[in-house]
């Protein structure tokens, strides 16, 4: 696996060169260029060669390595330690996550992405083409890929919301089952994975929009209000979904009690129908030397039609009632 995907030099957001890891202390001597760098999945030893050109902190390269953050802002003297939490759509239909992590200092850029299959050759790609953009340095490059995650949240949560209306057709057009609360459940874990993941972002943005950091230009902190605004509106659609998921299993639940309400409501019907003629037959079983009706010629016929007749009457009076 390749674990450096690009390292390039940048100047006036024009890319002037591909420089090679070994030598980037003697491209961080110009003053008017910054370095971007993309890492995937790195080895030990590649990052503690880019810490070693960069002087990044032991701790900060220990959870680059380690991987598993809780999304973060951290400052290590000049440099800025920043973790994101990835999510997209794989082929399957399933959410699979991952996590980005950032070492943001006055003249370079690490991106280093771990459990993701997403590159960001094309927010490079894109950047390279707006030359008068990527000129604010590598604050608008934090940006532009912090933007392409927080988008792809967008049909994450999507996802779900058609996943949420799948559940609902089930709840109130099919019968009320176990496996629809096996699937709530599922959709609500999910859904509880994606809010870790955005709702720590709200304090990054605005610790990114405050942060005093000469690196990142006066005219490069609106853009991330652009990226608060669309994280303030995944939360949004995240909590929506919650609260319709909370609302799905509460009526999924009440469906199932009132269907097993009804199945007792049959039971106790059919069995005072059938007590009916058990009671008669209880009664003429026993051994009395003296029945009505026994000596009669028409009596076990009108025995056999007074019970059915009890039972038909019963029949109807319950099933007027929607108890059968």
């Amino acid at each position: 696996m390749k674990e450096i995907i690009n390292c390039a030099a940048y100047s006036n957001g024009r890319r002037i060169a591909t420089v090679e890891l070994d030598d980037v202390h003697e491209v961080l001597k110009a003053a008017d260029q910054f370095i971007w760098i993309g890492l995937h999945e790195p080895s030990e030893e590649v990052l503690s060669k880019v810490q070693q050109e960069f002087g990044l902190h032991d701790l900060a390269v220990e959870d680059a390595h380690n991987a598993h953050q809780r999304p973060k802002v951290e400052l290590y003297g000049d440099s800025i330690f920043i973790v994101l939490r990835t999510a997209h759509i794989d082929k399957d239909r399933h959410t699979e996550f991952g996590e980005t992590h950032f070492f943001i200092g006055p003249n370079f850029i690490v991106t280093i992405r771990h459990g993701s299959g997403v590159s960001y050759s094309e927010v490079r790609n894109r950047c390279e083409s707006t030359p008068d953009l990527l000129s604010k340095g590598q604050g608008f490059a934090l940006y532009a890929v912090m933007d392409f995650i927080v988008d792809r949240y967008f049909p994450v949560v999507h996802e779900m919301e058609l996943e949420l209306q799948a559940i609902e057709d089930k709840i109130f057009k099919e019968k009320p089952s176990r496996e629809t609360t096996e699937q709530i459940y599922e959709l609500k874990r999910e859904l509880l994975e994606v809010r870790r993941a955005v709702s720590p972002l709200v304090d990054i943005c605005n610790r990114l929009m405050r942060l005093d950091a000469k690196w990142i230009s006066e005219e490069t902190r609106p853009y991330f209000r652009d990226v608060y605004d669309h994280v303030v509106r995944i939360n949004e659609m995240v909590e929506n979904t919650r609260e319709l998921l909370n609302t799905a299993m509460e009526a999924n639940f009440s469906l199932i009690s009132i269907s097993q309400s009804d199945v007792s409501r049959k039971f106790a019907g059919w069995a005072a129908i059938i007590a009916v003629p058990t009671m008669v037959a209880g009664f003429y079983g026993m051994n009395f030397s003296f029945i009505p009706e026994a000596e009669s010629e028409y009596g076990f016929y009108a025995v056999i039609l007074f019970t059915a007749g009890a039972c038909t009457l019963l029949y109807f009076l319950f099933r007027r009632s929607g108890w059968l």
